[in-house]
């Protein structure tokens, strides 16, 4: 985990370049926390207390790139990757006998439409209306930058908790 290859934001962007980095910043650290590490490990719910692990961050990122860029921002009937459980809890987490190839894959491709989503819109402050909210492209960016460092957190620990593998 030591070859950081992260492109670090610019100090002086405007606010669509800060955000768009920041949020692919934040992508290419979830990438960084799960790099060599086997399927196994991925999988790992490594504090007893909780079900999380690596490989359910990476799934649960892949299906908000997908709500947020695919479904409320372009209006795209797009279906959940991973439906929910019966007991209400996101199967995205349940990674027991998921495919950990897959699950990269999805989400890799989910941040390369969500890029095309957001590349479209002429400006941040451009809105659209979904169920009934307006949101417009600059609440999505700052809220999935968010979204990544609240769990990034968590990768970090389950990451130490896995290898001991600690860093930014």
């Amino acid at each position: 985990m030591n070859d950081d290859q992260r492109i670090r934001p610019s100090k002086v962007a405007d606010d669509r370049a800060s955000l768009t980095s920041f949020l692919d910043y934040q992508r290419a650290t979830l990438d960084m926390k799960c790099q060599g590490l086997t399927g196994e490990q991925l999988k790992q719910k490594a504090i007893p207390t909780s079900g999380l692990t690596l490989l359910g961050l990476v799934r649960h990122a892949a299906s908000v790139e997908r709500s947020w860029f695919r479904f409320a921002l372009n209006a795209e009937d797009v279906r959940p990757l991973w439906p929910g459980k019966a007991d209400g809890t996101s199967a995205e987490f349940h990674v027991e006998d998921a495919d950990v190839d897959e699950a990269f894959g999805v989400w890799r491709e989910e941040c390369v439409r969500a890029r095309a989503v957001a590349s479209s819109f002429a400006s941040l402050d451009d809105t659209v209306t979904c169920g009934g909210v307006t949101i417009s492209l600059r609440y999505v960016l700052t809220h999935m930058i968010e979204e990544y460092a609240r769990h990034n957190g968590h990768a970090d620990l389950l990451r130490e908790a896995t290898d001991g593998a600690v860093g930014e």
